[in-house]
């Protein structure tokens, strides 16, 4: 017992000192923290997307100040288990969406209220004292007046939210996924009204939790079924952490598509007026593995007719019009099942992987391509060596099945001697870095920006990535001296060794 509380303790440890790093306002609370009830959820309706291989959930709440003073904290709760697979968290003001959005910190309760320097004092504590819950904290822009009332928009995504059941099929049965939830919205205030709606892919629900008519404010037992939405509630006032769990299983014959890696490097070339992008995807399909032996008679026969399969056999990338020279390899080599279509329109590059990707199979490549910098880079107006450049954070395949991402990071090369680098994007990212990257025949190396983001989805898929960055006149010649001062060492090199007097023996002197 005593060596597992150290383990836990080592890990907690490790998590908070690289959570300080990218979120400088993350605080760690003992394990007796509980928000002040400072305020009340009058009506709250909380959407959950099942449509695609991952969890879409958008809480709409309208919140009240019930406190004397004007407050503007407000914390929403997870379990420990769950807040890992946590990703894009956004709160917006509903009745203002295009406003910014709120700020959002990860709060961090210390499941043992002692932090790091407590090690010799957890030996006492019995599993009883531990916290199981973690926050998020909601701050808005200014303090709600006390007896006012705000409207939140909070979406976020659930990672690995969908368990094939059965766990393992035949190559040609059908899929069902299971997806276990909380019929009451997750929250850490008194709930005066509520309702869950699930938006299902189709019709084919063969288990889904009922609950009795005398727990929903109507007197209708749970859930209330309308073509593919599923509705539990309304429920009258509940607690804090009220918890009802319920579950839905589903028909859903597609891949489960998981990336626990996407790397993604952007080039930029002044010289050669060409920004080069490329990512490397190690992807993981979370379906159901097969029952018995991979087929390649039955898969070929299914070629003819396309059955739904949760196997994964193409992606497609829609890339920015004007893409050029595209490459997809693996780690065999070059895959020749590929397809580019450019035109003025589109360019979509369509690729067939080199064997179908069954449940629990893994498939990693990379894919590149070029594109002109003037699409991308414009110099700023009053200063001519500054540049602003704006390209995707990350691209990726678009699948109508949904693709997740268990973390991404997405390095910006530019230029040697480029200087004073900024960047905006509306991606959570948890880390950024600027260092150097050495590439061929510089001197130093270029100027490199690094971002990670993880448990993203591709939905964010073409959110936008805004540098800005010096690039001085004098720069610009750095490499061409290089190369010039190389030649002539070499040539002045040659001539030396040209010159010398490596002959064996006594010269004769002329007569």
């Amino acid at each position: 017992m005593r060596l597992l509380r150290l383990a836990t303790l080592t890990i907690v440890s490790l998590v908070s000192a690289d959570a300080n790093v990218t979120h400088e306002s993350r605080n760690i609370l003992p394990s007796t923290f509980k928000p002040a009830q400072h305020f009340r959820n009058v009506n709250l309706v909380r959407n959950i997307n099942l449509e695609k291989s991952y969890a879409r959930e958008t809480i709409n709440v309208v919140v009240e100040n019930v406190d004397a003073q004007p407050q503007s904290e407000y914390f929403l709760p997870f379990e420990q288990s769950s807040l890992g697979r946590i990703g894009g968290l956004e709160v917006k003001d509903k009745k203002d969406p295009e406003k910014a959005g709120f700020l959002v910190d990860v709060v961090e309760v210390d499941p043992y209220g002692y932090g790091i320097e407590g090690c010799a004092d957890i030996m006492t504590q019995t599993d009883d004292d531990s916290s199981s819950t973690q926050y998020y904290k909601i701050t808005f822009p200014s303090a709600l007046p006390s007896k006012e009332q705000l409207t939140l928009s909070i979406t976020y995504y659930t990672l690995s939210a969908l368990s094939p059941l059965p766990a393992q099929i035949a190559q040609t049965d059908k899929q069902y996924v299971l997806h276990a939830f909380s019929a009451y919205a997750p929250s850490a205030y008194t709930t005066s009204k509520q309702k869950t709606k699930l938006k299902l892919p189709g019709v084919d629900v063969p288990d889904a939790t009922t609950l009795p008519a005398e727990l929903n404010a109507d007197g209708k037992e749970d859930p209330q079924k309308q073509g593919t939405t599923y509705t539990y509630g309304p429920y009258n006032e509940l607690p804090a952490g009220a918890v009802q769990e319920v579950s839905v299983r589903y028909e859903f014959t597609k891949p489960l598509l998981h990336a626990t890696l996407l790397e993604r490097d952007i080039e930029v070339s002044h010289w050669g007026s060409n920004i080069a992008l490329e990512e490397r995807h190690w992807f993981h399909n979370r379906a159901a593995t097969l029952k018995n032996h991979f087929s390649r008679v039955t898969y070929q026969q299914s070629a003819y007719y396309n059955p739904p399969t949760p196997a994964l056999k193409e992606m497609r990338f829609p890339l920015t019009i004007g893409s050029m020279d595209p490459y997809f390899v693996d780690e065999i080599g070059n895959v020749s099942t590929s397809r580019f279509r450019s035109n003025i329109r589109e360019a979509n590059l369509e690729l067939k992987l080199r064997y179908p990707m069954f449940g629990g199979w893994n498939y990693s490549f990379k894919v590149g391509w070029n594109n002109d910098l003037k699409g991308f880079v414009r110099r700023t107006k009053g200063a001519s060596d500054q540049y602003v450049l704006k390209v995707p954070f990350f691209e990726g395949p678009k699948q109508a099945e949904g693709v997740e991402y268990e973390r991404v990071v997405t390095r910006v090369i530019l230029p040697e001697g480029a200087k004073n680098i900024h960047f905006e994007t509306t991606v959570p990212l948890v880390s950024n870095a600027t260092g150097l990257h050495p590439t061929f025949m510089d001197t130093i190396g270029r100027t490199t920006l690094t971002l990670t983001a993880i448990n993203m989805v591709d939905e964010f898929r073409d959110r936008d990535l805004i540098v800005t960055y010096e690039y001085p006149f004098a720069a610009r010649f750095r490499k061409p001296l290089v190369i010039f001062a190389g030649l002539l060492a070499v040539f002045a090199v040659s001539w030396v060794v040209g010159n010398l007097d490596v002959s064996i023996g006594r010269k004769q002197k002329a007569t």
